[in-house]
């Protein structure tokens, strides 16, 4: 097992990036290339009844990766506003950023899954299908919206 992944210095972009949706079921999983331009799902990770594991088997495709940023989901409101499941991601943020070692930010999700799954239903994937792999498509969509934005920004 390698050792911890040293957090970015300001400003840097290098490396790969994970994203994350986060669900109560399950969490979605996505990665990009070491140059940032492309995501590419990768996992589903079923929930545990324990936290700590799960939070654990994020930090192992961190360090699998060797990614230096991890990117989640933020699930704001149609209108914007932070609700419940958005105030539940964010507390989720603060204890990865306290265990990761690892830049953790956060990127609106807001119609992330509705956009995999119609990707997947143009894909003619019956509903079972889709069901086991729309969580780590949504998480490829909002990385890939994150990815697109930090290079229209630099």
């Amino acid at each position: 097992m390698k050792g911890p992944i040293l957090p970015l210095q300001r400003g840097e972009l290098e490396g790969r990036a994970i994203g994350l949706d986060l669900g109560s079921k399950r969490i979605g999983v996505a990665v990009s290339d070491s140059d940032r331009t492309v995501a590419t799902p990768i996992e589903v990770i079923a929930r545990t009844r324990d936290v700590a594991r799960d939070r654990l088997r994020i930090g192992e495709i961190v360090r699998e990766w060797e990614a230096t940023t991890v990117v989640v989901g933020l699930p704001l409101s149609l209108s914007g506003q932070v609700g419940p499941a958005a105030r539940a991601a964010l507390a989720e943020v603060d204890a990865l950023r306290a265990t990761l070692g690892v830049q953790v930010e956060t990127y609106d999700e807001r119609l992330s899954t509705v956009t995999a799954e119609r990707s997947l239903m143009e894909q003619s994937l019956r509903a079972p299908a889709r069901r086991r792999v729309v969580d780590k498509v949504a998480a490829a969509v909002m990385l890939q919206a994150w990815l697109d934005r930090g290079r229209s920004t630099s």
